[in-house]
């Protein structure tokens, strides 16, 4: 009986640990413990979007979200950043349509000690994205800035080295007249072809460099505290500084080349229109252009009394030049005499002229010397004109509708070639032979040539210049007849 109450016991303490163990097996006890903290940076990029989107936020949370790529802009300008910071498909509401489409093409990218690197980009609203690298302590921010530029800055733990690469592609206006440039501005303005083989090298401690086309620039403005070495290869300007530093920022635009919105904007990014050695002339020939035109509201208009205008101030020194010609004019009779009879004695016949000259008050090079105190303002008004941006779109009158752009009838270029040939008529030829008289009845034709693809507004100036100068010349003659 014990033996078998034994036994029975055994059997009751086996079942109940079988019970015991089969019930926490299959129905085990629930634990809980606090919900891990996601900390972006260590988050694999691939998850990073799946994750974001599947949290959930109260009313008033931040409405911050990752993407691979963002687009910022407002009502003038637009840039996209993708998450290697490859800056693209850039444009501006205020620009040709031929411009955008080519800065469309272009790109500027970022590598941070020669290698590529994925950032996380934390949109924060319409204008600002937060950045960070998932596998370095390197964060920055990219912000749209009022004033229509991209700032981006960039920390880091460590120094480390960044190159910035601009690309872009060859291209032409205007029959080879405009080209896209690149351009580097430290101490003086730099311009290299795009597309150009020869590897162009530099150094020193430059401004900004950026990408110049059909009255437009694209700009990269950098930090000039620091020694930068920059060079070009083909379609691609790279720039990098000479120096780690944990910090780095730079600044995009992409800006219509007006001097003055240039000169307000800063860091010396006037320097883009470049007026070379004549800006001293050329700035003041802009202001005059700018007046008239707000007296005339018409370019067109403004060119050409601002041409009569000048002419009128520079007349004393063309009265001087047509007079000295007139009296060339009338002694030729005489040199011719004064050679013939000593044409066997080359010292007779200088002492001769010369005191033919001093009786008559002719001066062999009085009619050349005023005329070429007067080409650097031809030079400025020139490199005004080519480079003006307040004539882009700007219309003038019938055919003209656009002074940045050449006369889609030659109209004007023409005019001018009969302008320029009729003046020659009138001016007197002093010393030419008949072989030089010939070559140089061509010159109008070959002018004509040349002006056929170039802005109207420049071949209207030198329209107006010719015929200005041509009354001039003629009121002269009768003066001194």
């Amino acid at each position: 009986m014990q033996s078998s109450d034994n036994k029975n016991a055994i059997i009751a303490v086996v079942l109940s640990g079988l019970i015991l163990f089969g019930w926490n097996y299959f129905f085990p006890t629930q634990t809980y413990e606090p919900a891990p903290q996601i900390v972006q940076k260590n988050i694999d990029p691939t998850i990073k979007d799946n994750l974001v989107q599947s949290e959930t936020q109260p009313d008033n949370a931040s409405s911050d979200f990752i993407e691979d790529s963002v687009t910022l802009q407002n009502n003038d300008v637009s840039f996209t950043i993708n998450s290697f910071l490859n800056i693209s498909n850039v444009k501006s509401k205020n620009s040709a349509l031929h411009s955008n489409q080519i800065f469309k093409k272009s790109d500027i990218s970022l590598s941070i000690n020669n290698s590529k690197q994925k950032f996380l980009l934390n949109r924060i609203n319409d204008y600002t994205v937060d950045i960070s690298s998932p596998n370095s302590e390197l964060v920055g921010k990219i912000l749209l800035n009022r004033k229509n530029y991209l700032e981006i800055t960039l920390n880091n733990n460590i120094a480390f080295i960044p190159r910035l690469s601009l690309r872009s592609e060859a291209q032409e206006m205007d029959d080879g007249q405009k080209m896209n440039n690149f351009v580097i501005y430290g101490e003086q303005l730099d311009t290299i072809a795009v597309g150009d083989e020869d590897i162009e090298k530099f150094e020193g401690k430059y401004k900004w460099f950026g990408l110049d086309f059909n009255y437009h620039l694209y700009a990269l403005i950098i930090d000039n505290k620091f020694m930068y070495k920059a060079q070009t290869q083909g379609n691609r300007l790279l720039i990098e500084p000479l120096v780690e530093n944990p910090v780095f920022n730079f600044k995009v635009s992409f800006l219509k080349k007006n001097y003055d919105d240039l000169k307000n904007f800063g860091y010396e990014l006037d320097k883009s229109v470049d007026f070379g050695i004549w800006e001293i002339i050329a700035v003041p020939i802009l202001r005059g252009l700018q007046y008239f035109y707000d007296l005339l509201q018409n370019y067109g208009l403004a060119i050409i009394f601002l041409t009569i205008l000048i002419r009128t101030l520079t007349f004393p020194l063309q009265y001087k030049s047509f007079k000295s010609m007139k009296k060339m004019q009338e002694i030729q009779p005489e040199l011719k005499k004064i050679k013939e009879k000593f044409k066997d004695d080359p010292q007779r016949v200088q002492k001769e002229t010369m005191a033919l000259f001093k009786k008559s008050g002719a001066n062999p090079i009085g009619g050349c010397l005023p005329m070429l105190l007067q080409m650097p303002v031809f030079f400025a008004f020139y490199k005004v004109l080519f480079t003006a941006v307040e004539l882009v779109d700007a219309p003038f009158y019938f055919w003209i509708t656009d002074l940045s752009e050449k006369d889609p009838f030659y109209i004007l270029p023409i005019l001018m070639g009969i302008a320029m040939w009729l003046n020659m008529k009138l001016t007197p030829t002093t010393s030419m032979d008949p072989a030089q008289q010939k070559i140089m009845m061509f010159m109008p034709i070959m002018f004509s040539l040349f002006m056929l693809n170039l802005p109207s507004g420049l071949t209207l100036y030198i329209l107006v210049s010719t015929v200005v100068g041509m009354l001039q010349q003629i009121f002269v003659y009768k003066r001194t007849a």
